[in-house]
């Protein structure tokens, strides 16, 4: 024989009184049927159902509920630059030690390196002139509950800059943006 379909019970409504089977772990709201989850975790990322019964009928709502970790701050390093012919070319690349479902972008402030600075990737590849004494551009490491912003600065054509720490100044933490279900 098959194993029959087994579920967990978080809360159960009846009558105007409710039993609350995951005390300290859920809180139900009476005034408009909200449950809470406290402490929410990876773990916690599931498919939910919701299920009203009114004598022989039921009504059933599914909700999958996604977690996310979000996203660290960012750094930028040098993974290839060369100099020829009176222009500087180089490769950096963007990353986040911890976050779920990441994405990068990269752009600039200022007008004159919108263009220079535009991708939609970890990794930027930028080839400038000489004269042009300093690019800046941001990379924006985020996900749907969190954004993070770091500025990569290239004064000068050398490998050097790659030997320091991260060639990258911090921004202020983005705007953490909660998904609701």
């Amino acid at each position: 024989t098959e194993d029959p379909l087994r579920k967990l019970v978080l809360l159960k409504y009846s009558g105007g009184n409710y039993t609350n089977y995951m005390q300290g772990r859920i809180r139900f709201n009476k005034l408009d049927f909200s449950l809470e989850i406290l402490n929410t975790s990876r773990q916690d990322r599931q498919l939910y159902e919701y299920i009203v019964s009114k004598g022989p009928e039921e009504k059933v709502w599914q909700i999958r509920l996604e977690v996310y970790e979000p996203v660290s701050h960012p750094s930028i390093q040098i993974v290839d630059w060369a100099l020829a012919n009176g222009s500087c070319t180089i490769t950096v690349n963007c990353t986040a030690e911890r976050g779920d479902n990441i994405s990068y972008s990269w752009g600039s402030r200022d007008s004159s390196t919108s263009g220079l600075c535009s991708h939609n990737s970890s990794l930027l590849h930028l080839s400038y002139p000489l004269q042009n004494a300093s690019i800046a551009c941001a990379c924006t490491a985020s996900n749907p509950v969190s954004t993070q912003l770091v500025t990569f600065n290239s004064s000068e054509c050398s490998h050097e800059q790659g030997g320091k720490s991260p060639v990258a100044s911090p921004a202020p933490p983005g705007l953490l943006v909660l998904l609701l279900l």
